[in-house]
């Protein structure tokens, strides 16, 4: 989990590295940098189900070797187009890979509160991947080229293969059912041409090409919603929705990386292109901020069994929100400082979020639906990350 959060942002230092050998287009650009988050978006509720159905230990180990595979193959390309689909690569080997790792863990701890502890610690390790992917992208560019980035994944994906069978109990839910192909198709086609119509607006404002996309995406999405409503056993379960704390804690999730997503990549931009600052010291004066959400991962949780879990979120989000304004004052008082203590703040918000929004989603469903619970949870918060960088 630590290694699919260091994906998500690791990257963002190398950016003008990578921009000076490959030479992308601006488009190009922001597709090798939020594919990745698109594609496990996209795919994260097909491989719930999948993992619900088929065993969840078995699609982590798969999803782990074509992961190590899709990472060699982007540390190996020589193109933009190359680039590009070995990050789409990695997004679909991804997407296997959260869901499992959640699921488990909440069919391994049945006590609600070591299950909500449990995530509170996968979550961090999430989150700490993202705070810490610009550091370490900046440690291996100092030595190394931006390739060395992907060849992270190759020890850890060997070590994942070594251990499961031995460590991880086996689950899959005894109502097999059938594995709707087209809900699949119907989701894929309703986030990527958003997606699209999206970055066209950034790219050349609000043209019928844009407009195009996206209303091709609002069909597919009403599509898709329809033939869940009509499926004895649906893809994806929407009677979910009808708990409000679930609800509440997907559109928390959401909106709360769309802002860390976009303004993580501008302040490692910001750090390295304004203020000159090498990779590795960019990458150096992020980390201590990253401290905070490990902290408010592990803590949140524990200060949820004495204080209504509603209050520790909007507490945490008005943190973050003070940190954004620190953040907005960078024009006036150039310098690192502020940067630092808004993300701190940011940080703490986010751990705090990550913690107790993804228990809350899990804790909502059956057993025998964890993994599309599980799945929708991260989903949101790829698409989060991933829509922060294009709006």
């Amino acid at each position: 989990t630590l290694l699919l959060g260091l994906d998500a942002t690791l990257l963002y230092l190398a950016l003008p590295a990578l921009a000076a050998d490959l030479a992308p287009s601006s488009t190009q650009a922001l597709w090798i940098m939020d594919i990745y988050g698109f594609m496990i978006a996209g795919l994260l509720i097909t491989m719930g189900t999948l993992g619900d159905r088929i065993g969840r230990r078995k699609l982590l180990m798969i999803g782990g070797a074509a992961f190590g595979g899709a990472s060699l193959l982007a540390a190996c390309a020589s193109s933009a187009e190359m680039l590009i689909f070995a990050r789409a690569a990695l997004g679909v080997a991804g997407a296997t890979l959260m869901p499992s790792t959640l699921a488990l863990i909440s069919n391994m701890f049945s006590d609600a509160r070591q299950r909500a502890q449990a995530i509170g610690i996968w979550a961090t390790m999430f989150a700490l991947g993202m705070a810490v992917g610009p550091l370490v992208g900046g440690v291996l560019l100092e030595h190394f080229g931006w390739g060395a980035a992907f060849l992270l994944a190759l020890p850890v994906v060997a070590l994942l293969l070594v251990c499961a069978p031995l460590l991880l109990p086996e689950y899959r839910s005894p109502h097999d059912g059938h594995f709707d192909l087209l809900s699949v198709a119907l989701s894929l086609a309703a986030i990527l041409p958003s997606v699209y119509g999206l970055k066209d607006v950034a790219k050349h404002g609000l043209q019928s090409d844009a407009l195009l996309s996206l209303s091709v995406g609002l069909v597919f999405s009403a599509m898709f919603i329809h033939r869940q409503r009509r499926l004895s056993v649906p893809f994806l379960d929407l009677s979910l929705f009808a708990n409000r704390a679930f609800s509440a804690a997907l559109v928390v999730l959401l909106t709360g990386l769309v802002a860390v997503g976009g303004a993580m990549l501008l302040a490692t931009q910001y750090l390295q292109l304004v203020l000159g600052l090498s990779p590795l010291a960019a990458g150096m004066w992020m980390a201590p901020s990253a401290l905070t959400m490990v902290v408010a991962g592990i803590s949140a949780p524990l200060l949820a069994r004495r204080i209504r879990p509603g209050f520790v979120v909007a507490c945490a989000l008005a943190l973050s929100a003070l940190g954004y304004l620190l953040l907005a004052q960078v024009h006036h008082v150039p310098g690192v400082g502020l940067v630092v203590g808004g993300f701190a703040l940011i940080y703490l918000g986010l751990g705090t979020i990550a913690a107790l929004g993804t228990e809350l989603v899990v804790a909502a469903a059956p057993a025998e639906k964890a993994g599309a619970a599980s799945a929708m949870s991260e989903m949101v918060q790829e698409l989060g990350v991933a829509l922060g960088v294009a709006v």
